[in-house]
């Protein structure tokens, strides 16, 4: 091929002089792989940088010249191990979606298997009620019972086989080894009696364990699809296309990916900034809150820096780019996100950590059972039996259900509470943390201003400019007075005011320097002339959850230290963490700053919950052991989220925090049944006390317990009392309104 200039699919030309390549590399699904295929693409001669999306497999690679070799990049690619190809939106997401199609399909073969399997060993189990078939017939249904399960039970347990064979290569074994080595066996065994004209056969039991299994899997994959979504929802704030002033000045419709450094975007009122820039001309106030969580406007005048994702509130704005899409603000926490998740799925599980044990003793065993039989002459046919008993009886379905049935069970009882658990690893990971992070504002407080102490009359009067502005304050204004008439002549100053007539006098609503007051202006505040010489001063205030100070005491007196991360300024942080009774909170922080703080605190052997609402809290949420939302979130939040809670209290927090406790209590239990068990089964398989039958029996039955016990947890939800509410005392300060003259 050869040298590329402008490529198109998926190239572009992001700055003069250089060329830009994206690929498609649907093999790459983990940190380990950004970082591997960033460092070396990004090492090859002729290469300036190289950026890998998770979300979307898209690499941008950007050239040092004018041209570059595609061919040769995509050779190093697949010397790394990374099948790659030109990008295409449409193939990138056919491709997304190949696993969810795979086990989809999967699971559609095992559920074949299981009921056209049925069909034939039914018959054979009713002789267990005097219903016995002859011995030709029984060994016909199972023919007919191996032609239908053996075929559907290899292809659908290629999951299990596949990741199995993996973790061998690598020298460990995870629960899908035994899994694959009992559908097996399982299925050599029934061939074996079938050949022989046995009374038992399996066929049945291991396409139904595989349909079981493939169900679980299943719903992990669409988990693990919807947290990728996090950041594919945070950047969708960036807008496909922007409008870039060409050499007249003209705005021009321009696809984002083709805009680069230096070039001038028209931003209008009431759109969002596309990329990360500086204000060239046009004065108005942004709105930062999905970004920063700052509840007050941010004015925006030339010289001031704007991220991608801001709303411009009020006037025009011209911006000269900064950064590509690329390398923006969202797309760096974007990227933070698909980390953190990633980190989050190689969490080591208790099923897991158990299986480390439970896989190499069991298999050696059913190993030294088949040897030590056949050395005693009692022949291979007794050997293989009594091993099979062993790998049956001892089957990991007891010990793979040891949690998956508390999960079930915790997540309906958090479920009826008002909290839904994305992942029933959240739950293992919530049950150890020690520390707990708050956003401030729509968390620990409501996320929105309210007027505080204002004497109707003002509120009605000053409502008459207020309904002329789209400012969250002048809005709480109007919401406080209702429906109403708007001021004559209104005219709105950017970042300063409204100005309008009422009753015949110059009315004016805004800081404390637009209505005349010499005194320094707060973020949480508006001055009201009315025209008659007094001017009145509107305190607004962000009031906290009802229940938030009993929150925190129950968290602090469950032995859990709490801190506060908030983009919001020291005032009304420090005011609101002296309510809720909170002493370590820190102010004015970035998106990338809260990310990492949480960083830092688990990098000192911390176990942080993070407990955020805005898209700057959705990349420490992605990367905290564990994470909480409210309802209200932006999906960002939500989908970064482990838990995601109703209402409009923080008791759920504390609520998911016992939850979690209480099971991973049960799950210790019915590990330790599950060891119980295999200690009094394993050895009477060894010796032949039961065979094959009665070890699936043994088996059953111990899956069983496990179920029932962890169904406890329902029980005891029932069975509790609901706890008085705690007087959370005052909700916020609340100073009085003031008067001032000229």
């Amino acid at each position: 091929m050869s040298a590329l200039g402008v490529v198109a699919p998926g190239g572009r030309t992001p700055a003069p002089g250089r060329a830009s390549l994206e690929l498609l590399v649907p093999g790459a699904r983990c940190a380990a792989c950004m970082s591997k295929i960033e460092r070396g693409v990004a090492a090859l001669p002729g290469v300036a940088e190289a950026r890998l999306n998770l979300s979307a497999h898209k690499l941008s690679v950007t050239f040092t010249g004018p041209a570059g070799d595609p061919t040769r990049l995509i050779d190093a690619l697949d010397k790394l191990g990374y099948r790659a190809a030109l990008y295409d939106p449409a193939r990138a997401r056919e491709a997304e979606d190949e696993e969810g199609r795979r086990l989809a399909l999967a699971l559609g073969v095992a559920g074949f298997g299981v009921g056209n399997a049925m069909m034939f060993t039914v018959p054979v189990w009713a002789g267990l009620f005097g219903q016995e078939l002859e011995p030709a017939t029984r060994t016909l249904m199972y023919w007919m019972a191996a032609i239908v399960a053996t075929p559907c039970a290899l292809y659908a347990g290629m999951t299990f086989f596949k990741s199995a064979w993996s973790s061998l290569r690598r020298g460990r074994a995870n629960m899908d080894v035994p899994i694959s080595i009992g559908v097996i066996l399982t299925l050599i065994v029934s061939f074996s009696e079938t050949l022989r004209g046995g009374r038992h056969a399996y066929f049945d039991a291991a396409v139904t364990l595989i349909f079981l299994l493939l169900i679980g899997r299943w719903l992990d994959h669409k988990l693990r699809s919807k947290a990728q979504g996090a950041a594919r929802d945070l950047l969708a704030l960036q807008s496909p296309i922007a409008r870039r002033l060409d050499d007249a000045g003209a705005p021009r419709p321009t696809p984002i990916g083709e805009i680069v450094v230096g070039d001038r975007l028209a931003v209008a009122p009431g759109e969002r900034v596309p990329l990360d820039g500086v204000v060239l001309s046009g004065v108005s106030t942004l709105d930062n809150a999905l970004i920063s969580g700052e509840t007050a406007p941010a004015p925006a005048a030339p010289g001031t820096a704007v991220h991608g994702g801001a709303v411009n509130r009020d006037a025009l704005l011209v911006v000269e780019v900064s950064a590509r899409a690329e390398d923006s603000t969202l797309a760096a926490i974007a990227r933070m996100m698909e980390a953190g998740a990633q980190a989050k799925s190689v969490y080591v599980r208790l099923a897991d950590r158990a299986a480390a044990i439970y896989v190499p003793v069991v298999h050696s065993l059913a190993l030294a059972t088949f040897i030590g039989v056949w050395a005693l002459g009692l022949g291979a046919h007794e050997a293989l039996m009594r091993a099979a008993a062993v790998l049956i009886v001892t089957c990991p379905c007891a010990l793979g259900l040891a949690v998956p049935a508390v999960q079930i069970a915790a997540s309906g009882r958090l479920f009826q509470k008002g909290v839904l658990v994305k992942s029933g690893a959240a739950l293992e990971r919530l049950a150890e943390i020690d520390h707990v992070v708050l956003d401030k504002t729509g968390v620990l407080t409501e996320g929105r201003p309210r007027l505080v102490d204002a004497p109707p009359v003002v509120v009605a009067r000053a409502a008459l400019l207020a309904r002329a502005s789209r400012h969250p304050l002048a809005r709480a204004v109007a919401a406080e007075a209702g429906l109403g008439l708007i001021a004559d002549r209104c005219v709105e100053t950017p970042g300063q005011g409204v100005e309008g007539v009422i009753d015949g006098r110059t009315a004016r609503l805004g800081s404390a320097a637009f209505v005349g007051v010499a005194t320094p202006g707060l973020e949480t505040e508006l001055w009201f002339d009315a025209g008659d010489g007094t001017k009145v001063r509107l305190v607004f205030a962000d009031a906290l959850r009802a229940d938030a100070r009993a929150a925190i005491d129950a968290l602090k007196a469950r032995g859990l230290t709490v801190e506060v991360l908030s983009g919001d300024g020291p005032e009304p942080v420090a005011r609101a963490c002296a309510a809720a009774g909170i002493e370590s909170w820190s102010a004015r922080l970035t998106p990338l700053a809260k990310s990492d703080t949480v960083k830092a605190l688990q990098a000192s052997g911390r176990k942080v919950l993070m407990v955020g609402d805005g898209l700057n809290d959705a990349a420490a949420l992605a990367l905290a052991h564990a994470s909480m939302a409210p309802g209200a979130a932006v999906d960002a939040a939500q989908n970064a989220a482990d838990l995601v809670f109703e209402g409009s209290g923080l008791m759920a927090v504390v609520a998911a925090v016992d939850v979690a406790r209480a099971a991973r209590r049960r799950s210790l239990e019915n590990f330790g049944f599950s060891a119980l068990y295999n200690l009094v089964a394993a050895p009477a398989a060894v010796f032949g006390l039961i065979n094959p039958f009665v070890a699936a029996i043994a088996m059953s039955g111990s899956s069983l317990a496990v179920t029932l016990n962890a169904l406890r947890m329902g029980l005891a939800a029932r069975s509790a009392k609901t706890p008085a509410p705690v007087n959370a005392g005052p909700a916020a300060t609340r100073p009085d309104l003031e008067l001032a003259r000229p």
